[in-house]
């Protein structure tokens, strides 16, 4: 059985360009199904300020290649997404 501590000391590496992306800070699970859905990053930057909360990275588990042991790889090709982003209204 993994832990989620055991995810969070993984690098995540993106296989179509050989780019770290980060460490997992968080993953979504589906309550339904109990499977996960998506592991989450932190980006580092801040998006209200100095005192705001570091943007997510949100990557779809459909787009994990391989957990290794010490890394993670996905293919993304630009197709995640940050948590702002889902929380824009849609037109």
């Amino acid at each position: 059985m993994a832990r989620v501590s055991d995810f969070q000391v993984k690098d995540v590496v993106n296989v179509s360009d050989g780019k770290k992306l980060g460490n997992i800070t968080d993953i979504e699970i589906n309550l339904d199904t109990g499977k996960i859905d998506a592991i989450v990053m932190n980006n580092g930057g801040k998006v209200l300020g100095f005192f705001g909360k570091e943007e997510e990275t949100v990557i779809p588990w459909s787009q994990i290649v391989k957990i290794g042991e010490d890394v993670i790889l996905v293919r993304t090709r630009g197709s995640y997404y940050t948590q702002s982003k889902l929380e824009e209204p849609k037109e």
